[in-house]
């Protein structure tokens, strides 16, 4: 029976009637949609009869003389006489449907046809309502009036005020998901201040710790994992992500924002890094990369998920159901659904993940530390620009196409290296690469050149696999070399690559480098060595090493046999002309083809000039690509320019390797032509139905008018969704912080908000609190400390067996709830306790203690994540957010804690009480560790008697002395263990060895062992394991 129901008629005053008015949200509807709109629904597919009972008009229809539903009158309504039948062929529900109306349940039919049949739109539907809180003695903050107004008119009292220790744990496990230092709950409890517990909140909130937690529970809603969930389940690089929404709670991003920016981050003007990241919250969903698999199912698949987890998080709906047919129960047409899914459709990502953890579209994120690295070479990029643009600007160019005299020939050098290399590969045989400046040693131009020492051995600078220099007619190889006086080799060479290094000449005793085949291409001997201590310019024709015009030279290497020398200016020159050369001819650089012209511009540039032929460029264009011959083909400026620009290129290598080195991240990307979306019938990716646009459903208040110059887009939709006027996207955020505070948001169900869904147990709170929210300017921590400074959260959670009875749900929240922690929650708090807990924040996933064989029977063997590889030192102590999550064997210890495994959005985690949990409590490596590592603590710190140290480790572990008689259990239970390990050093020394860290050699194992024996007791205790 629905629980609200339940609850309803527990609280009547009069058995099976109800004193106040009917409400059809609260009382009918819930009853129609649990036994009859499956069959007479909004779903013209599945509806028996044309007949339909969500709709007030459909019920009242008249057909053929019959209605189904006539107001105020019993006995003309047949569906009132269906519901009483004795016959089965009439009754309704029909038995073959397996559905059954209880006694209440008819009861509150004819009473509610008796007065009107009065239908009401679904609550969660219209607009917030704005209440004024409810006036009640005592209540300064308007939920405890609110509450506290429907517990006076229940015959209820709210609950004592819980005691300052329990306050205390409570709220820094709620905050921060960490206990408290006992001298944290002593400094509250010494407070007397009125402003303590808001000064204590203010330092929870500012701690790091606070965005960590908070953060878990998001990462559930974003189904966030470190693998691809499918097939070999490999690894993929979406920890940037994680810890961008840890940043996001930490610096109390606004709500709206923090939608804007994971819905369509990407779709912001000039998106920051962060906005990026953030948009890889569509990315998180399970992909595969499977032979066999059909990229169109998986394309179709991707944007249903995305489109069901989307309406799931910020509107509360089971939209999934609407992907086959209509929605059952909520009015969301299968062409609604797919007009949704059409924003989530034209994603860039491909179909297949490759089983890489880099799958496009990606964003390198820069390492902490590396912002200020990259903002330096950025301003020193921004300085070279500038003396690029003074250069340019002294240039008085003159075509030569435009001469009156055509000139016919000249003579033309094209560099391969100065002051550094092209984009390529880089090699070298022997110590690293050198470059010396002018004050460093001889440099020939610019302003460095490459200097090697070999010693009785060939020693040589590589270039390779870069951008390829054609070999002009009539070409001549230059390079200029200086040979140390003191020590210079005994030969020299320079080679050249075209698909393997066979062609090459040297200098002096050719002998010494015995590469390729003497007298021919592969090793040409160009006579003695050149003079030494001066710059000397080598040349040798192209032709000479058997390189022809056309061919694409990719590579190059300076080669020693032993010495000192220096290698600078290297390039290439040739006879040209002029008027047709597109490095001296503006005019010839147009008239090229485009694909010609784009091998000389930016990826940028090429994009925006894609398609566009010269004849229309406008003016600002055809300056804007002059501007860029000129300073980067123009060979007549290269003597000037060239330096510059190599000396850019420089820069941005570092900046390259920067951004290489960088970490990796999924975002969020359209591809350039959306694709069209239709209805896919019966859910089938292959059976297109009818064509649909971009839109929202019609219960819902519209978009905006669309834009006249591009269709609708995700951030439209996720503006759309944070509109003042949205009756969902409120309420839903304000439920799930509401449950994670109290253990059950106001409406119980937080993932379905539709009729199917819990009615709110506090409507009029609900829509007070969404209303305030918005009001808020979307401020969650603002949010957080109204929960946090009412009075309901500052309850005891004692309970009576007469409120246990009346309220087994406290629904009423006549006290504070008390249930088990999460996973993480109880992983890390042991940690924390023990002292082993490592605070480092962010980076990729770790992977503590794990039992052996978790991950190789679901591991294909091409995965990179088949087998499973501990961590080690800070690495095992962690906290349980940044356990590596792999979807398809999740950590054990959070599998049995109820953690998902993020296959799938989870906006409310089971809470079961198992064996297996008690056992992991008790004996799991990670927690008997801890347990050893808190007895070190409770010997070192607790004082020298028993009593003190009992006390000091009851203080730690639960923040509370304890009563006496729960001492004299401790002891008794240290005794035992103590007689058995006096006699049993074995065992003992097994005992304080479970795990990576070494026990304190300073005490004795058969001391250490029963103590470690006592902290696993008291981590175990209820009290600890659960939120009081």
């Amino acid at each position: 029976m629905n629980l609200i129901r339940i609850i309803f008629v527990s609280f009547s005053l009069v058995p099976c009637t109800y004193a106040e008015e009917i409400s059809y949200n609260r009382d009918v509807r819930p009853i129609l949609s649990e036994n009859c709109f499956a069959c007479h629904g909004q779903d013209p597919n599945y509806r028996k009869a044309k007949l339909r009972l969500d709709d007030r008009a459909g019920a009242l229809a008249d057909r053929d003389g019959v209605r189904a539903i006539v107001p105020g009158d019993l006995a003309k309504s047949e569906a009132w006489a269906r519901i009483i039948s004795e016959d089965e062929e009439e009754v309704m529900p029909p038995p073959k449907s397996h559905k059954k109306l209880t006694e209440i349940d008819k009861k509150v039919l004819k009473r509610w046809i008796r007065e009107g049949a009065v239908y009401e739109g679904h609550w969660s539907f219209t607009a917030p309502k704005r209440n004024e809180a409810p006036k009640v003695p005592g209540a300064a903050n308007p939920i405890d009036a609110f509450l506290q107004d429907r517990l006076s008119r229940e015959g209820l009292k709210p609950a004592e005020t819980a005691k300052p220790e329990t306050l205390v744990r409570r709220l820094y496990l709620d905050l921060t998901g960490l206990p408290p230092k006992p001298a944290e709950v002593d400094a509250f409890v010494a407070d007397k201040s009125p402003q303590a517990w808001n000064k204590l909140i203010d330092d929870l909130m500012d701690r790091e710790t606070y965005g960590e937690h908070m953060a878990r529970y998001w990462l559930d809603l974003a189904r966030y994992a470190d693998t691809h969930g499918l097939h070999l389940d490999n690894e993929r690089s979406m920890w940037p992500y994680r810890d961008w929404v840890v940043r996001a709670f930490n610096e109390n991003l606004p709500f709206d924002e923090f939608t804007r920016w994971q819905l369509a981050g990407d779709l912001l003007p000039e998106p920051s890094i962060d906005q990026l990241i953030a948009s890889g919250f569509n990315r998180c969903n399970v992909t595969t990369g499977e032979g066999g698999s059909i990229k169109e199912e998986w394309i179709y698949r991707y944007a249903v998920d995305r489109t069901s987890t989307a309406v799931e998080v910020w509107m509360g709906l089971t939209a999934g159901c609407a992907v086959c047919h209509d929605h059952k129960f909520d009015p969301l047409s299968t062409r609604e659904y797919y007009s949704l899914y059409s924003f989530f459709h034209s994603a860039a990502d491909p179909a297949m993940d490759g089983n890489k953890k880099d799958t496009p579209p990606i964003l390198r994120v820069p390492r902490p530390g590396d912002d200020k690295r990259l903002d330096a070479l950025d301003a020193e990029i921004a300085e070279v620009d500038k003396r690029i643009t003074a250069e340019v600007a002294k240039i008085k160019y003159q075509d030569p196409a435009s001469l009156d005299h055509l000139p016919k020939s000249t003579r033309k050098e094209t560099m391969w290296f100065e002051d550094g290399f092209p984009k390529g590969k880089l090699q070298v045989n022997g110590p690293p690469l050198k470059f010396v400046t002018k004050k460093e040693g001889p440099v020939f131009s610019g302003k460095r050149a490459i200097t090697r020492t070999a010693k009785n051995a060939i020693g040589q600078d590589v270039f390779s696999e870069g951008a390829p220099l054609t070999i002009p007619k009539g070409g001549t190889f230059f390079v200029h070399c200086y040979l140390d006086p003191e020590n210079p080799p005994e030969a020299v060479m320079v080679q050249l690559y075209l698909g393997g290094w066979k062609h090459r000449v040297v200098w002096g005793a050719h002998e010494k480098i015995g590469w390729g085949k003497a007298n021919t291409h592969e090793r040409v001997d160009m006579g003695p060595l050149p003079e030494k201590g001066k710059w000397v310019r080598l040349e040798f024709p192209a032709a000479k090493v058997g390189l022809n015009p056309g061919h694409k030279v990719t590579g190059y290497a300076f080669t020693q046999f032993s010495g000192k020398m220096g290698w600078d200016h290297f390039g290439i020159e040739s006879t040209t002309n002029p008027v047709k050369d597109p490095t001296l001819s503006w005019k010839a650089w147009k008239g090229q083809g485009e694909g010609v012209r784009n091998k000389d511009l930016t990826d940028d540039l090429r994009k925006r000039f894609k398609g566009k032929a010269p004849a229309k460029w406008n003016a600002a264009q055809e300056k804007e690509l002059r501007h860029h011959w000129l300073t980067n083909v123009y060979a007549g400026a290269s003597a000037v320019l060239g330096p510059l620009n190599r000396e850019k290129a420089d820069l941005q290598r570092k900046k390259a390797d920067v951004y290489k080195n960088a970490a990796i991240t999924f975002v969020m990307a359209d591809l350039p032509k959306a694709r069209q979306s239709y209805v896919m019938i019966r859910g089938q990716y292959d059976n297109p139905g009818e064509e649909v646009s971009r839109g929202v459903p019609a219960f819902l208040p519209a978009l905006p008018t669309k834009p006249k110059d591009r269709d609708y887009n995700r951030l439209d939709l996720a503006n759309w969704l944070v509109r003042e006027d949205h009756p969902l996207t409120a309420r839903v955020a304000v439920n799930r912080i509401w449950q994670q505070f109290f253990g059950t948001g106001l409406v119980a169900t937080s993932a379905d908000f539709g009729t199917q869904g819990e009615l709110p147990s506090h409507p009029e709170l609900l829509d007070w609190l969404a209303l305030r929210f918005i009001e808020d300017e979307w401020n969650v921590q603002r949010f957080i400390k109204r929960i946090l400074t009412s009075y309901a959260y500052r309850q005891s959670s004692r309970v009576t067996s007469a409120l246990l009875e009346r309220d087994p749900d406290n629904r009423l929240l006549a006290r504070s709830p008390r249930y088990r922690l999460d996973a993480e929650v109880i992983r890390d708090q042991a940690l924390s306790l023990s002292g082993l807990l490592a605070p480092t924040i962010g980076g990729r996933g770790v992977m503590p203690y794990q039992p052996p064989n978790i991950w190789e029977p679901v591991g294909f063997g091409r995965s990179n994540t088949r087998f499973y590889k501990q961590g080690k030192g800070d690495d095992l102590y962690r906290r349980s957010l940044y356990t590596f999550l792999k979807r398809t064997a999740p950590a054990p210890f959070m599998a049995s804690f109820d953690a998902p495994n993020r296959e799938q959005s989870c906006a409310a985690r089971g809470r079961s009480n198992t064996p297996m949990q008690a056992l992991q409590l008790m004996n799991d490596v990670q927690h008997v560790e801890a347990a050893r590592n808190l007895a070190q603590r409770i010997i070192k710190e607790g004082g020298e008697n028993e009593e003190a140290r009992i006390e000091w480790a009851w203080r730690t572990v639960a923040s509370r002395r304890p009563e006496p008689s729960e001492t004299q259990v401790v002891v008794e239970v240290l005794r035992l263990h103590e007689a058995r390990y006096s006699n049993d050093q074995e065992s003992a020394q097994k005992l304080i060895a479970f795990g990576e860290s070494s026990p304190d050699k300073t005490i004795l194992p058969r001391e250490l062992a029963p103590w470690t024996l006592v902290a696993n007791l008291l981590l175990n205790l209820d009290e600890v394991v659960n939120k009081n």
